[in-house]
């Protein structure tokens, strides 16, 4: 894009930058590319205005703290290669509008407000259909509304680069209904004990508490990405690919074995801790979370000596329509 246009302004926005070791890494990229071809096309240096999206619960703070010493360390790295650059933080959901000109499905509970996943977190095998229903049916409207909203705050001919995950498979049988699986394993076994009170070996947690908790996350196929893209009209599909991801970010072998299944376990946790970690405190309270991916990651270990598991990862590109 930058080829094409030679713009002397960029606007980068990253929807759902966190705030952990990878919160930067959009930003370095992008600095990276650009400077390589601003010096190979001999242009006169762009500037660029990141915008840092996440949900308004995201540790903003650390992320700004954080700047000033990435600074210096991208400083020191791409030297006169670098070029002039911008970064504003933005909370809120991407799902609306952001800039100018999660949502757990409906229809979970029955009509008398009894939960319909019962004992499960996101789509398993045991859901039953109308549970399926409800989660496709909420993902058609967020990303109908999502292009929207891009669509109006990009210019003509403006583009994006969507990563996220999704699926091969039936929504019942992926990769994320196991690991959200494993994940309600760990929370049921925590409900289902009954606490000493002189000497507590797990906080407890209400079975109601677990069986109306629903994850707000949707793993999509192909199919219905560039189907709800069709059916709105707003964008051309320039590229869409399927990749895949070790559930383990720290395992980048290729091969199907799993060498250090406890190593796995933990570090499956840990990034699953910190990208769900507010829903599950709001939900049950802070004083679980230890306890609960302890057990998260036990569970995680005993798969791995099954099968190693990966991650189905989505990359769609996407240029706005005049």
């Amino acid at each position: 894009m930058y080829r094409t246009l030679l713009p002397e302004r960029l606007v980068v926005a990253d929807l759902g930058c966190s705030s952990g070791p990878n919160t930067f890494l959009v930003i370095s990229e992008v600095l990276g590319v650009v400077g390589e071809l601003r010096r190979r096309l001999e242009q006169k240096p762009p500037e660029i205005q990141f915008f840092l999206n996440d949900l308004p619960g995201n540790d903003f703070n650390n992320v700004f703290r954080s700047l000033e010493r990435y600074g210096k360390t991208i400083e020191e790295e791409k030297g006169e290669l670098l070029v002039p650059y911008y970064v504003v933080g933005v909370p809120g959901s991407f799902y609306g509008r952001l800039f100018p000109c999660r949502s757990v499905p409906q229809g979970l509970e029955s009509d008398h407000g009894v939960p319909l996943n019962k004992g499960n977190i996101y789509i398993t095998e045991t859901s039953p259909p109308q549970v399926v229903e409800a989660y496709q049916e909420q993902y058609r409207r967020d990303f109908s509304s999502f292009l929207k909203s891009r669509y109006a705050e990009l210019s003509v001919g403006g583009g994006m680069v969507l990563t996220f995950l999704g699926r091969k498979k039936h929504p019942a049988n992926g990769d994320l209904s196991l690991l959200w699986g494993l994940l309600a394993e760990a929370l049921n076994s925590m409900a289902s004990e009954v606490i000493n009170p002189l000497s507590p070996a797990a906080p407890f947690i209400s079975k109601d508490k677990v069986d109306s908790f629903n994850l707000p996350f949707y793993g999509p196929s192909m199919q219905e990405v560039k189907s709800v893209i069709h059916d709105e009209g707003l964008f051309d599909l320039d590229q869409a690919q399927i990749l895949e991801s070790n559930w383990d970010p720290f395992d980048d072998s290729e091969d199907d074995l799993a060498y250090d299944n406890v190593a796995n376990g933990k570090n499956v946790a840990r990034y699953i801790r910190a990208v769900i970690e507010p829903l599950i405190a709001h939900q049950f309270g802070d004083a679980i979370l230890d306890e609960l991916f302890l057990r998260y990651a036990d569970n995680v270990s005993k798969h791995c000596l099954k099968v190693k598991t990966k991650f189905t990862i989505l990359v769609i590109g996407l240029k706005r329509k005049a």
